[in-house]
């Protein structure tokens, strides 16, 4: 069951007009006081939520009867009651008569769901038997923070449920992998019952987006970054502008940057824009990732059509593709991977460093008088490659088909000996460059992540040793001018950022995954409004 085909049912998605998804989005309202509480319910319509969860466990002082009363009345939004005990991962820790009294109150001054745990549904159910008005939605919940049970667990859990007497199941599990999620999108989309499936956890965002997908009821958005009421909930703006959740169907293809970290990537940005922008039915997602061949082979139905991949999982990704590139096999490493339609069947291509080549020529012809210059500007060149990653690998083997002269530094020596002597170049210690300057016009190439966001004050090299570069071009592209390239720029040298790089790469990775031509003025926009 490990490897579910999550192929949808159309029946399962309500649709219509311009919206194809019928998953709602529902903004956690987890403030301290009731007028604070009003206050962001206004916010959470301005953003576009369908409903609000209040969640009475938050409320520092609580006067049932007035509080629950005003929060209806004042609502511009319809109303989702939470009364969340500590034992099910609440704030809640008092009487559970109390508890359960203010849920029926609620219910009864006109409130659209109630939520009420496993735990305690059947006895609550049973008692508002005679009185449930017809247009309230019992919510049944279970929570589980340590894990994502087996889809037989599963199942069970959800006919638990619903012996309850639910009109709604929900499930919220925690991800200590991404390929926990395809359990639950097969729970979701199998179910014969309005069902919300979430999985807690950044390895657990996809559920959030998915869900939309596989037909989950409803999803949870933030009004702001960080004010979660789970973890991995993503922002509501972030949901309908980034993600584009109400424009998921069934038939929606799903891409997504692989890798470990991964929620610095622009990616997402670049190519559901791009995808809005051409007309195209896909969605691009953040995918955290700690084994690759374990994920490929989890969600391999055709929904998943494409990936980008970057560190640290380029050279492991070859090894799961059925068919390689020949200029990615020299390069031992790919950065992205397309699902062949007729067969199914994974071809690997590395991008990298098609971008970055010709970033780094244009960087050098800006700076000759280009009319004198026939061929590639790197020719002859001395090209110092910092890093023997994928991307490392790939700068050195352009750089070597455009006739330079390549140098690979490395943190391990050894690493670096054995790329140069597969490429034929000279190796070197990362600990040696600020010592090497056999020469003056040198190019530098940093791969590495040194200097990223956060550690922003890190430089691989001195920068007295800068002065011997002719160009100096960073991978790092958060942020846009590292200390490297700030180094550089005082010491003299062209300076190429890494947002050139990412912007190459994209265009190509773009054109693979929609056969439709890259919108480039589009993904520079994007990058430079982002950077």
């Amino acid at each position: 069951m490990d490897s579910p085909n999550l192929a949808v049912a159309s029946a399962q998605v309500g649709g219509g007009g311009m919206r194809k998804s019928s998953t709602l989005i529902c903004a956690p309202i987890v403030a301290e006081s009731v007028a604070m509480m009003v206050v962001e319910i206004g916010r959470a319509k301005a953003a576009g939520a369908d409903l609000v969860e209040i969640r009475l466990d938050h409320l520092k002082v609580f006067n049932c009867n007035q509080d629950v009363k005003t929060l209806i009345d004042q609502s511009a939004l319809p109303t989702l009651f939470t009364y969340r005990p500590k034992w099910e991962g609440g704030q809640y820790d008092g009487d559970e008569k109390s508890r359960l009294d203010a849920l029926r109150l609620a219910m009864e001054l006109g409130a659209d769901y109630i939520d009420v745990e496993l735990q305690v549904a059947q006895e609550f159910i049973g008692s508002i038997q005679d009185k449930k008005p017809e247009k309230l939605k019992i919510i049944v919940s279970s929570h589980n923070y340590q894990e994502t049970p087996s889809v037989e667990a599963l199942g069970n859990l959800v006919a638990k449920i619903q012996a309850t007497g639910a009109d709604i199941v929900k499930i919220a599990t925690f991800a200590l992998d991404i390929t926990d999620v395809a359990r639950i999108f097969q729970i979701t989309v199998h179910s014969q019952v309005p069902i919300i499936g979430l999985v807690m956890g950044e390895r657990g965002l996809i559920s959030r987006i998915l869900c939309a997908k596989f037909g989950g009821y409803l999803t949870f958005g933030t009004i702001d970054s960080g004010a979660v009421s789970a973890p991995g909930q993503p922002t509501i703006k972030d949901i309908l502008h980034l993600y584009n959740v109400r424009q998921i169907g069934p038939d929606t293809k799903v891409f997504g940057i692989i890798g470990k970290p991964v929620s610095h990537s622009k990616s997402p940005i670049l190519h559901n824009e791009g995808f809005k922008s051409v007309g195209f039915n896909g969605v691009y997602v953040h995918l955290l990732v700690d084994d690759i061949a374990k994920f490929l082979k989890t969600y391999s139905s055709a929904d998943f059509a494409g990936f980008s991949v970057t560190i640290p999982h380029k050279e492991a990704a070859l090894k799961c593709c059925d068919e390689v590139d020949p200029v990615a096999k020299s390069i031992g490493a790919i950065n992205c991977i397309i699902r062949r339609p007729t067969d199914g069947k994974l071809y690997g291509l590395n991008t990298d460093y098609v971008g970055a080549i010709s970033a780094i020529e244009d960087g050098l012809r800006g700076s000759l008088n280009s009319s004198l210059v026939t061929g590639s500007p790197l020719a002859g060149r001395l090209f110092v490659v910092i890093g023997a990653g994928g991307a490392g690998k790939a700068l050195a083997y352009g750089a070597k088909q455009k006739g330079a002269r390549i140098v690979i530094a490395n943190r391990t020596y050894d690493r670096a000996r054995e790329i140069a002597d597969t490429i034929g170049g000279q190796a070197l210690s990362i600990s040696d460059l600020d010592k090497f300057h056999p020469e003056d016009g040198m190019i530098l190439a940093n791969t590495t992540s040194i200097g990223m966001q956060p550690k922003v004050n890190e430089t691989p090299i001195s920068k007295h040793a800068l002065k011997s570069y002719a160009l100096v071009f960073d991978a790092v592209y958060t942020p846009k001018i590292t200390r490297l390239l700030k180094e550089a720029e005082e010491s003299g040298a062209i300076v190429v950022s890494g947002s050139e790089m990412f912007i190459g790469q994209a265009y190509e990775q773009f054109e693979r995954f929609t056969g439709l031509p890259a919108p480039k003025e589009l993904f520079r926009k994007v990058v430079e409004s982002t950077s």
